[in-house]
């Protein structure tokens, strides 16, 4: 009796087994590795990319960028710009810079999903983006939270002391604490009335 087609199939499928069959080469896997890089990449550079597209925009509005924050919950996505300009940020500076931001996202399409863009001057409780802008404002009170626990803690609120390096000094109750600028989630000026 000779094996038909079908017959083949199944002979083979009875003799490899009805679970899943695998087969990884070594040569796989450094391209893994790099397909799992990119998606952290992806998500690192997406905020990257729109500062790259919102700062000349601004700049060409005779404002500056003062921080972006890309923020994502589900589906819904928000874009939120932070200009300034010397001698204050009018409505009319925001309205306009929405148009235009809103215009360049069209063409240039960075967000594929719903998103919400919010347009708006720093305020008065401003966030700090960068050390150049905790430098500029030494001597004010600020709050600020880390990404992961220093000393038992995540949250300070103090006076901001000074920029050492890639460092920011924060005195809280008379005690200085050396923050790393990469380990700090977000800063507020925290306005004296």
């Amino acid at each position: 009796m000779g094996l038909t087609p079908s017959h083949r199939g199944l002979w083979q499928l009875l003799r490899m087994g009805l679970g899943p069959i695998f087969c990884l080469r070594q040569l796989y896997w450094p391209d893994l590795r790099i397909v799992q890089n990119q998606q952290v990449y992806a998500m690192v550079s997406k905020q990257q990319k729109l500062q790259a597209l919102v700062a000349p925009v601004v700049s060409a509005l005779g404002c500056e960028l003062w921080g972006l924050e890309y923020l994502t919950q589900g589906r819904q996505s928000t874009v939120r710009v932070y200009i300034e300009r010397e001698g204050g940020v009018a409505l009319e500076d925001c309205e306009r810079a929405s148009r235009q931001i809103s215009s360049v996202f069209d063409v240039e399409d960075p967000i594929s999903e719903h998103y919400t863009l919010e347009v708006s001057s720093p305020g008065m409780d401003r966030p700090l983006y960068t050390l150049e802008q905790f430098a500029q404002y030494v001597g004010e009170d600020l709050a600020l939270k880390l990404r992961s626990a220093i000393d038992g803690r995540r949250k300070f609120k103090g006076t901001l002391k000074g920029v050492e390096g890639q460092n920011v000094l924060v005195v809280v109750d008379s005690e200085e604490f050396l923050l790393p600028f990469e380990t700090i989630e977000k800063a507020n000026i925290v306005p004296r009335f």
